[in-house]
């Protein structure tokens, strides 16, 4: 939880009348933590939210969207990189399931270049990562680094 997708569930929060953040595993990504450790971190980090709930799939997003009756998919955009690939998702969960749409929103400039692959790379170089996330994920990266026997 960077303070990019901060940025995007709090205007997400004053769009919608409830947000979940879904979090499931990405074949190609492999993150620091379980999935189900991300639930509680990023449920700590968004308690000043009280519309936005966390919750844990294991399918396919559209149909975690029917299974919870999201009509919405909401999305950040941090630059023309990410346009392609989050364009390419859309029109295909367009296709699963004409019902759900995809809503892209552009976090503000100064967390534009935050993404989970630069805080992963300053943290591994023992940079000030803490900068660009929740302080709950900076004190797990923190401990994640110490049982490893890394910098941080």
């Amino acid at each position: 939880m960077t303070l990019g997708h901060i940025d995007i569930l709090e205007r997400a929060a004053k769009l919608f009348d409830r947000v979940i953040v879904g979090i499931g595993k990405h074949p190609t990504k492999r993150g620091w933590f379980t999935p189900q450790h991300r639930r509680e971190l990023i449920a700590a980090s968004v308690q000043h939210l009280p519309t936005v709930d966390v919750a844990v799939f294991s399918n396919l997003v559209i149909d975690f969207c029917n299974e919870v009756g999201a009509a919405f998919i909401v999305r950040g955009l941090r630059a023309h990189g990410d346009f392609e690939s989050e364009f390419q998702m859309a029109l295909a969960n367009r296709d699963l399931e004409p019902a759900v749409e995809t809503v892209f929103i552009v976090p503000r400039a100064n967390r534009m270049i935050v993404s989970s692959s630069l805080v992963r790379e300053v943290a591994s170089h023992g940079g000030d990562f803490a900068r660009y996330v929740t302080d709950p994920v900076a004190e797990a990266i923190r401990a994640k680094m110490a049982d490893d026997g890394q910098q941080g």
